[in-house]
């Protein structure tokens, strides 16, 4: 989830009888959708030593501090690794994975029944999920072909906050409601629902 260290397990197994040594190189980067890279956030190495038919795990934790401040608007992550039998000739095993961060900032409550000509009060939740503050925190209403900006308070590290949002609908029909949650340390955090609004 977004704003948390993210922790991994690479599972290195042995399928021979005979004892193997491995070199483990592994990196981790923030990139595009187009997966471009955009900023090296990990670089380690390590040496793993299996028996025969041994298997073993080698855990790998991307702190937040070291992602943060380089993920975009994509929230994706590249993590590879290159693992190379020692005394072996070029025998390579690349690992790639790409990691999408999940977004659990926005929640959006429904009263029970929308009627068509009748005022709603919609409950607009939304949160820090960072371990430091965020300030200049804007919310961007679209429905109706309308789009209202409301700017918030700063929030503190891990905090939730709630706004009651009024509208009333013309038509009967489906209707869409997307939130867009920006703030100085991240942006475009979306949250959408789809109104069914009954006859009156």
């Amino acid at each position: 989830v977004f704003g948390k260290d993210i922790n991994l397990v690479l599972v290195l197994n042995n399928l021979s009888s005979d004892r193997k040594s491995v070199r483990v190189d592994m990196s981790a980067s923030t990139i595009l959708y187009t997966r471009r890279a955009v900023a090296e956030i990990l670089k380690a190495a390590t040496s793993v030593e299996l028996g025969p038919k041994q298997g073993k795990h080698i855990r790998v934790k991307i702190p937040y501090t070291h992602y943060g401040k380089y993920l975009t608007t994509d929230k994706r992550i590249q993590v590879t690794a290159l693992c190379e039998v020692m005394r072996t000739r070029g025998l390579k095993l690349l690992v790639e994975k790409t990691i999408i961060l999940e977004d659990t900032n926005i929640i959006i409550k429904l009263p029970r029944r929308v009627v068509v000509n009748r005022a709603v009060s919609l409950e607009i939740s939304y949160a820090n999920p960072l371990p430091e503050p965020v300030s200049r925190c804007v919310l961007l209403v679209t429905l109706m072909n309308q789009q209202v900006k409301i700017n918030l308070a700063r929030l503190a590290p891990r905090e939730r906050s709630k706004i009651f949002f009024e509208f009333t609908p013309r038509r009967a029909g489906p209707l869409q409601l997307q939130v867009d949650f920006s703030c100085d340390k991240f942006s475009h955090v979306k949250g959408f629902v789809t109104i069914a609004v009954a006859p009156a």
